[in-house]
């Protein structure tokens, strides 16, 4: 059987690195977004339920199993790559108000160009560029159900989008019932994410933690997805989904996640640091 596949990657330079678009030859509407040579997303523009990166189906669980199934939500999406979760959340919460802040405009700008949005989908969304901190600061206070932090300088969440003060504008404009979503990357000893994790403790007060067991056990670098919410967290049915899914992930929450943190404190703007630089070969990355 021939393969008809003719689309072919697509390079360009965009404001904060050199992006690729690279078709997947498995999924015939299957892309895949790097900048400088790291992953940033996956889309399926004929299906964007399917979602290939593990941490970003485990995003996907706690926004599914965290309202009601097909509920609108108001969510704000800061970093946008190339949409995945926002075409996930038009798809399956249709009607849903998303806010997508992206920093990158040339990379924005290709992304809507190369993996246009459905009709659908694009009604519901709007796409800023600005800066996630800035754009944060100046939102209405209580006007999001959801705020999704996964924004990375190449393969690091920049300094000024982990401290505490950027965690309390977060929560300014959550609603009281609303949730907070982050995806952050550590290895033992957990330096960076332990102070994040005290620091949701404080403003929230119910948090819980995803992630491999290989991660969480010091074995390697890697992705985690951390929620946090002024309500009980859907926990059970958390630990339901991330352990039948094809890559299980634990989930750390209640006196686990006390132990895990240990003595940590938030970490303000003062002494903030971006997260850790990847080993080699993590992420794509060396």
């Amino acid at each position: 059987m021939e393969d008809d596949d003719e689309r072919i990657p697509v390079s360009e330079a965009v404001d904060f690195g050199a992006a690729k678009l690279l078709p997947d030859v498995d999924r015939p509407a299957g892309w895949l977004l790097t900048v400088d040579g790291a992953p940033q997303s996956y889309v399926d523009l004929d299906d964007p339920t399917h979602l290939e990166f593990e941490y970003t189906r485990r995003l996907a669980y706690v926004l599914d199993e965290s309202s009601p199934a097909g509920q609108p939500l108001d969510v704000v999406h800061l970093g946008g790559g190339a949409l995945t979760l926002p075409r996930y959340t038009a798809a399956t919460r249709p009607g849903s108000r998303q806010r997508v802040v992206e920093a990158d405009r040339a990379l924005a700008e290709l992304v809507a160009r190369e993996l246009p949005l459905p009709a659908d989908a694009a009604g519901g969304l709007t796409v800023a560029t600005d800066d996630a901190r800035r754009w944060l600061t100046a939102a209405p206070d209580a006007s999001a159900d959801v705020v999704v932090a996964d924004v990375f300088g190449g393969s690091r969440v920049p300094a000024h989008l982990t401290s505490y003060e950027f965690l309390t504008e977060a929560a300014r404009v959550l609603r009281p019932d609303g949730v907070y979503l982050a995806n952050l990357a550590d290895s033992a000893p957990f330096d960076f994410l332990r102070p994040q994790i005290a620091g949701l403790n404080d403003l929230f007060g119910e948090v819980c933690l995803i992630a491999e067991p290989g991660v969480l056990r010091g074995r390697r670098f890697g992705n985690t997805v951390l929620a946090a919410s002024r309500r009980p967290l859907p926990v059970a049915r958390l630990v339901r989904r991330t352990v039948a899914d094809a890559f299980p992930a634990r989930v750390v929450h209640g006196d686990a996640l006390t132990v895990f943190v240990r003595r940590a404190r938030p970490v303000h703007d003062r002494d903030a640091v971006p997260s850790p630089e990847p080993p080699g070969g993590s992420f794509g990355v060396g």
